[in-house]
């Protein structure tokens, strides 16, 4: 994983974790519900990020790799790994 990607990734979920954390505690403390819904949506876009970063890493490292061998086998495979995380995304 490229190191800069990796730090990006690391922040966002760390950040993701203490946000899902506050969610917990304001939903234990009986919290407004608004309230609640709007650090959930923060935490949804932290993961988001991460997983954006991610992809970008893996594109920009696993991806290009395969295609740098001209390995027509690694090829197929990455493409359809891609397609089903694409397809998982989109479900959501």
């Amino acid at each position: 994983m490229i190191q800069e990607q990796k730090q990006k990734t690391l922040v966002a979920l760390k950040k993701a974790t203490t946000s899902l954390n506050k969610v917990i505690k304001m939903t234990e403390d009986e919290r407004y519900c608004i309230d609640i819904i709007q650090q959930v949506l923060a935490a949804q876009g932290l993961l988001k990020s991460a997983q954006n970063s991610l992809l970008e890493n893996h594109f920009n490292c696993c991806f290009k790799e395969a295609f740098d061998t001209k390995n027509k086998n690694k090829q197929d495979e990455l493409i359809a790994e891609l397609l089903r995380v694409l397809k998982i995304s989109q479900k959501k």
